[in-house]
């Protein structure tokens, strides 16, 4: 399986993964960690096709596999601190990253952290995985503000570890930028380039869009 073939392999293996077993294997490595396997994965998990693997050296690996979240890029974020302030500290620093996030949480702090990741990351993809590779293996998967239902119906008195996997932050937020804080250096440039050249430059510099530059430019040229 390669990154052109994925898609190719998994139609035709489609009819199979509810009567046989499937095996993933990489040449080297671990699948879906710099290795092809991401989509085939994505397929499993939306038509509800039982996905699980094997151990590895710790349950980081296996919680980004079965996650269903892009893992080309993550960072292991640690333990879900104890203190309010320092989880308040926690879940921003996740909702700034743009990588995929993996941590632990104890099962005593899993509603806290819960209840943060609902209040303040709204609308990315968050799986929950716990027991991994043993007999009562679960991972969740959904948005933050399905997955309380979702753990507590399967566990009303969690115990022991939970490994969470959230999504990076893919937003491009447009920047605001207020023209009329460039007029005095448009001017001094107007002085000694031409409307051209000082609009390139404008547009290099501020990422304004070069339209809306040579408008305002040539406005002030003319004033």
């Amino acid at each position: 399986m390669h990154d052109y073939n994925e898609n190719s392999i998994i139609q035709k293996i489609s009819n199979d993964l509810y009567s046989k077993i499937i095996v993933l294997i990489s040449d080297a490595g671990s699948p879906l960690i710099s290795d092809p396997g991401y989509k085939f994965i994505n397929y499993c998990i939306k038509n509800d096709v039982k996905v699980t693997t094997i151990p590895g050296p710790n349950s980081i690996i296996p919680a980004l596999q079965l996650s269903g979240i892009p893992i080309n890029e993550f960072c292991f974020a640690g333990f879900f601190p104890k203190t309010k302030n320092l989880m308040a500290e926690f879940i921003n620093n996740l909702k700034s990253t743009k990588k995929t996030s993996a941590f632990f949480v104890s099962s005593h702090k899993l509603l806290s952290c819960l209840d943060l990741l609902e209040a303040h990351i709204k609308d990315r993809t968050i799986s929950i995985s716990k027991e991994l590779t043993k007999i009562n293996e679960k991972t969740f998967r959904g948005l933050s503000h399905e997955l309380k239902p979702l753990v507590f119906k399967d566990e009303i008195k969690p115990k022991g570890e939970y490994v969470i996997v959230v999504e990076g932050n893919s937003s491009k937020k447009t920047q605001v930028v207020n023209m009329e804080d460039y007029n005095e250096d448009i001017n001094k440039m107007l002085s000694k380039f031409s409307l051209t050249d000082v609009v390139e430059i404008v547009h290099k510099l501020s990422g304004i869009k070069k339209n809306k530059v040579y408008k305002w430019v040539l406005k002030l040229k003319k004033s």
